[in-house]
């Protein structure tokens, strides 16, 4: 199977289990990889033969900036079907970055990563 990803997707969202995380939204940060065969696109160098990976980006991105979750957990499963909707994409890795989660340690970064299929 063939990759395709992207990586870096930024949105604000207003997800989390605390008030402050809800009212105020923090940064998001998404990273995809998304399974397919990419052959019958390269082949006939056509776009409509592969996932359109503009239009990805905005449906993530409209997710993360849509219905707040508690958890990120919750979000990347959201994300993982939304891009799973495309035709060619029969899996789908989604990492979500919550680089400001209120944790009251120094730290990088926070993330969480699920893997779905079709199958």
């Amino acid at each position: 199977m063939d990759r395709v990803a992207l990586r870096g997707l930024k949105a604000r969202g207003h997800h989390g289990v605390f008030p402050k995380e809800r009212e105020e939204g923090q940064t998001f940060i998404v990273d995809l990889v998304l399974g397919l065969d990419t052959r019958p696109a390269a082949a006939e160098d056509d776009l409509t033969r592969t996932v359109h990976y503009g239009i990805v980006a905005e449906e993530v991105v409209a997710v993360v900036e849509g219905e707040p979750v508690n958890l990120i957990e919750t979000l990347a499963e959201r994300i993982a079907q939304v891009c799973l909707k495309h035709e060619g994409v029969q899996e789908v890795e989604v990492c979500v970055h919550k680089p400001d989660a209120p944790i009251t340690v120094p730290f990088d970064d926070v993330t969480v990563t699920i893997t779905r299929s079709r199958v």
